[in-house]
């Protein structure tokens, strides 16, 4: 039986598998990214992969494992970072993440690479999984949405206007992260949390998740994303509300599982498959 953790697709299958390089245009600023093509004719489901802050996990890993079982993939850079243009903001992480979800699915885009665009979900780690949650609200043709360790930045600006040793330590720890971003500080940064507040807190978005199947992945020894703080709580907030499709899943790793990549493969694979429904 075929296995993505273990075969790659039978020889032969045409069209091949494919890895482009592809831009998106948001907010006037080109994004660059990779999308990763299964081999036949598709068309294929996708998962556009969202990276988080700044982008040292981008989650290879899994696009390869999901393209094995049939998926597309996209991975790509927000404004900002990593070369992109413009500038980096939690604001414009979002804008951009909605846009790509978006162009991945137009006509012209879908059709050059075999793409199935009413057979989308979007998943992401850290403050991509936040980014994720928040794109699949705003966006019911999202068919599926699973946030790993996501970090949860209302609840952060919460930590930071209750106290002011909190919000120190926010802005030396995302000044610490800022050599692969442009145009932004530590302190623009908590600025910006600070102005979103509550309405940025992923809890509110119960009642537009109630009828998609969502995945919450988090880590035991996650000092980032505590899953005190950012995982359980959502968790029961989500299932109170109800979200009847929801899973959740507490591995053993830390913030990026780094000793989980298999079994947080297995997980999203297993969570996406009934959903998206592949042919590898």
């Amino acid at each position: 039986m075929f296995d993505p953790f273990a075969d790659d697709p039978p020889a032969g299958l045409l069209p091949p598998a494919e890895t482009p390089a592809v831009t998106f245009e948001s907010g006037g600023v080109t994004l660059p990214g990779v999308l990763h093509v299964p081999a036949g004719p598709g068309p294929h489901p996708i998962v556009v992969l969202l990276h988080g802050f700044p982008g040292n996990e981008r989650n290879f890993d899994l696009a390869q494992v999901l393209r094995r079982a049939g998926y597309a993939t996209v991975v790509f850079h927000y404004r900002g970072s990593w070369g992109a243009g413009g500038t980096y903001s939690w604001g414009s992480v979002l804008e951009d993440a909605a846009r790509v979800v978006r162009a991945v699915r137009e006509e012209g885009f879908a059709a050059a690479h075999r793409l199935d665009p009413e057979r989308l979900a979007v998943a992401g780690h850290s403050l991509g999984g936040f980014a994720a949650l928040r794109t699949a609200a705003g966006d019911p043709s999202v068919r599926a949405v699973a946030s790993i360790a996501g970090f949860d930045l209302g609840i952060a600006a919460g930590e930071c206007a209750a106290d002011p040793a909190a919000r120190a330590g926010y802005v030396e720890a995302f000044g610490d992260e800022l050599l692969p971003l442009a145009g932004t500080s530590g302190e623009a940064l908590i600025a910006e949390l600070e102005a979103a507040g509550d309405e940025w807190r992923l809890r509110r978005l119960a009642p537009r998740l109630a009828d998609r199947p969502v995945l919450l992945v988090a880590g035991e020894r996650d000092d980032v994303a505590r899953p005190e703080i950012h995982h359980h709580p959502l968790v029961a907030e989500y299932a109170a509300h109800p979200v009847p499709l929801l899973e959740h899943r507490l591995l053993s790793s830390d913030h990026a599982l780094s000793g989980d990549r298999v079994t947080l493969a297995r997980t999203l694979l297993t969570f996406l498959t009934p959903h998206l429904n592949p042919t590898p």
